[in-house]
């Protein structure tokens, strides 16, 4: 009768165990959900916009929340990102997200992917590619009306300091040639100088988006034209550093009362201290907080639900002083904030 009663107390505690097994979370919001590998080529890291994006995917697509977030960095170059998306593929990863090097020359890779069933999210940067269910998804910037806000900004600054009948020369120091931000803030500008009879575009060349040859072009730039440059359009905020360096190198005064105004675009930390202190005169937002806006696509496309082809984020305009309160483009007003220390403490990147 002994022997029974622990072989029953002995089988009792086995199926505890088992289920006590049974019952382990890894913890994050899936715990109950299998992980989701999700395979990430990224541009690389040119920029203090593209780290604060890279951080918010890292952070968003954890082990915490559920994820295995397989990352890659291109370093800048399209082949690298060709070959980390066929890598993905092999690995048979649940998602493909790719922020591409510029906007042509994925077809092939795309539809290898859609081939292998797997979605694909485009951030940032977008494609052109012949079929668009080649990629599931994109979110990011209208980067043609991130420059259109920028003109209609230096527009109505010059009429409210009596230069709008001036002649207006400009420089453009370029992103990476072919990128969608290159590509739409260029546009922007190119367009306004069209409407504008006394606004002359003087030069325009790739900086890269990196702040050292933001830099070697503005040298190059100052060296060709001088103090016939009234105003620098940086495309993005690195280029911005980089030409105030040389700027000043040179002997030239930053600013609202000096010789050049320096216009820029992203909006970083870093971007909006140089405005309050008047170096940038006007910086346009450029959001790269993406991960928890990928990460709501997922969510829908493991429910089953639809998801917009494209989504774009709202940004604002930030500039040194209120000179200008708003700007009208294609018949839409925005907001201009004029930046003081408290805006900044309250960016997240």
């Amino acid at each position: 009768m002994r022997k029974k009663l622990i072989a029953v107390l002995m089988t009792a505690c086995m199926a505890l165990s088992f289920a006590a097994c049974g019952s382990k979370s890894t913890g994050g919001e899936n715990s109950d959900k299998k992980q989701i590998t999700v395979g990430f080529s990224q541009v690389g890291a040119e920029s203090d916009w593209r780290t604060a994006n890279s951080k918010s995917m890292k952070e968003t697509f954890s082990e915490a929340n559920g994820y295995k977030l397989i990352f890659d960095d291109a370093q800048q170059k399209q082949e690298n990102q060709i070959s980390a998306i066929r890598n993905f593929i092999q690995q048979e990863v649940d998602y493909i997200v790719l922020a591409p090097v510029t906007e042509s020359g994925w077809d092939t890779v795309l539809k290898e992917a859609k081939d292998a069933k797997i979605p694909v999210i485009i951030v940032d940067r977008m494609v052109k590619v012949s079929d668009d269910s080649l990629y599931t998804a994109w979110v990011g910037s209208n980067f043609e009306l991130e420059g259109k806000k920028a003109c209609a900004w230096l527009d109505a600054y010059l009429k409210a300091n009596k230069k709008d009948t001036s002649e207006i020369n400009i420089v453009d120091i370029q992103g990476t040639i072919g990128a969608s931000a290159q590509i739409g803030r260029t546009n922007g500008l190119e367009a306004a100088v069209k409407e504008h009879s006394n606004w002359n575009l003087l030069a325009k060349e790739s900086g890269e988006f990196t702040q050292a040859k933001g830099q070697e072009v503005m040298e190059s730039m100052i060296k060709q034209y001088g103090k016939k440059i009234n105003v620098v359009y940086c495309e993005n905020d690195n280029e911005a550093f980089g030409a105030i360096d040389a700027l000043t190198t040179a002997g030239y005064k930053v600013g609202k009362d000096g010789d050049v105004i320096v216009m820029s675009f992203d909006s970083t930390n870093a971007g909006l201290t140089d405005v309050t202190s008047g170096k940038v005169i006007l910086d346009t937002e450029c959001n790269p907080l993406h991960g928890p806006r990928v990460k709501e696509i997922i969510d829908k496309l493991q429910a089953k639900q639809s998801v917009d082809k494209q989504q774009y984020v709202d940004e604002e305009i930030f500039a040194a002083d209120d000179t200008v309160k708003s700007v009208t483009v294609d018949g839409k007003e925005y907001k201009v904030t004029a930046t003081t220390k408290d805006v900044i403490s309250k960016r997240a990147y």
